[in-house]
C-alpha cells in the first residue's frame, strides 16, 4: 500500500481510497467511483448549535460535496447524520445524476428523505449483495453499534460493507463493536485491508445516547483474529466528544507490535492499494 495524491487515478486494477473525515472514504477502481458515509456538510453542527453536544467539526470537509464529479454510488451503512449526511447526498445526487444510492433496507424512508427516485435506490439487508460494476460488488454484514439492532422484519438497522473490487477485499463495518462470529465471517471472506472506527466507547457518551465503536486495542485484535493485513483506523479527529486525542492514537500505533499493519488516514493523500 502506498500513497497518492487524492485525484490520482488508481493504478490498473488497484484501488485507490480517500479518507474524508469521520467514516468517510471515496474509492475509485477503474472508472468506478464510491463513496462510503460521506459527512461533508456542517449539518450536525446546525442541529445541535447551543447543546451540550454542540458537534462542531474539528477538522474543515476536504472537499465540497457539490465539487465530487462522476460518483457512480454512495453506500451508507446507517441512518446517523454522520454517516447519512442528507445535505451532502443531496448535493452528490444533483452533481452526479448516475449515482446511486446503497442503505439499509431497515431505513426504508432515507431515500425519500434525501429526495432520490426510486429507480437510483438500492435498499439491502445483511447476508445480500449488491452488483456495483464488472468485477465489482458489495456484500452487506451486520454491524453492532454496541449491539446488533433489527427491526420488526428482522431487517438490521446497521450495516458494514465488504467490497470486491477486482479481487480486492476491502471491509467498512460501519459504526461497530465486536459480535459473535464477525472475525470468523472477515476471515472466510478473505477480507485484506478492514476500515475500522477506533473511537471508542464510555459511560459518559453512553449517558447521552452516543453509542460506541471499536477501541483502538479491540480493532487490531479483530483484524489479528480475522487475518487481516492492514487496517485503516478511522472515525476519529471529528468531534470533540467522541474522538481519541489523535497524539495519542499516533503513540499507540508507533508502539504496535502486531502482524496487522495499522495505519492513520490522512485527508491530503490517498492511500493505494496494487
Amino acid at each position: 500500500m502506498s500513497e497518492a495524491q487524492p485525484g490520482q487515478a488508481p493504478p490498473p486494477g488497484g484501488v485507490c481510497l480517500r479518507w474524508l473525515g469521520q467514516a468517510g472514504f471515496l474509492v475509485r477502481f477503474g472508472d468506478l467511483c464510491l463513496l462510503i458515509d460521506p459527512y461533508l456538510s456542517d449539518a450536525l453542527g446546525r442541529k445541535y448549535a447551543g447543546t451540550e453536544l454542540p458537534h462542531v467539526r474539528m477538522m474543515p470537509p476536504p472537499v465540497r460535496p457539490e465539487d465530487l464529479r462522476g460518483v457512480d454510488w454512495a453506500l451508507c451503512t446507517h441512518r446517523h447524520g454522520d454517516h447519512m449526511d442528507v445535505p451532502t447526498l443531496r448535493a452528490v445526487a444533483e452533481k452526479c445524476p448516475a449515482c446511486r444510492l446503497v442503505f439499509p433496507r431497515a431505513e426504508a424512508g432515507a431515500g425519500g428523505e434525501i429526495g432520490l427516485a426510486p429507480e437510483r435506490l438500492v435498499a439491502i439487508n445483511a447476508g445480500e449483495e449488491a452488483a456495483l460494476g464488472p468485477h465489482a460488488a458489495a456484500e452487506a454484514l451486520p454491524a453492532a453499534h454496541e449491539r446488533l439492532q433489527v427491526n420488526e422484519r428482522g431487517e438490521y438497522r446497521h450495516l458494514g460493507y465488504l467490497l470486491d473490487l477486482g479481487g480486492a477485499r476491502i471491509y467498512h463495518s460501519g459504526d461497530c463493536v465486536e459480535y459473535a462470529g464477525l472475525a470468523d465471517a472477515l476471515r472466510e471472506r478473505g477480507v485484506q485491508v478492514a476500515l475500522l472506527p477506533v473511537n471508542g466507547r464510555d459511560e459518559y457518551r453512553a449517558a447521552r445516547g452516543i453509542l460506541g465503536n471499536f477501541t483502538f486495542d479491540e480493532a487490531v485484535s479483530l483484524c489479528e483474529r480475522a487475518g487481516i493485513d492492514v487496517m485503516i483506523a478511522h472515525h476519529w479527529g471529528m468531534f470533540a466528544f467522541n474522538t481519541v486525542d489523535p497524539a495519542e492514537l499516533r503513540a499507540a500505533v508507533a508502539a504496535l507490535r502486531s502482524p496487522v499493519r495499522v495505519l492513520l488516514p490522512s485527508v491530503e493523500t490517498a492511500l493505494v492499494i496494487a
